[in-house]
């Protein structure tokens, strides 16, 4: 089953997740704002395409990612 919100399918091609890609990759500093700024993108946009559900979603996902890495 898809789960669009944490874990999209094409997010996932070819065995590739993006989001642990980029955990592995980057520093704390550069994560924090990749979180950030898709966290924006979500909150900016959830009422001018597709089902706002989603978006706001979405949203939610990258701000508890930035929530979790702030405490660590």
């Amino acid at each position: 089953m898809n789960d669009i919100i944490n874990k999209p399918d094409h997010y996932h091609s070819n065995g590739i997740d993006v989001i642990g890609f980029a955990e592995a990759q980057f520093s704390d500093d550069e994560l924090k704002g990749f979180y950030r700024i898709n966290a924006i993108k979500y909150l900016t946009r959830y009422d001018k395409k597709g089902t706002p559900e989603d978006d706001l979603q979405k949203a939610d996902f990258y701000l508890r990612k930035l929530t979790e890495l702030n405490r660590s």
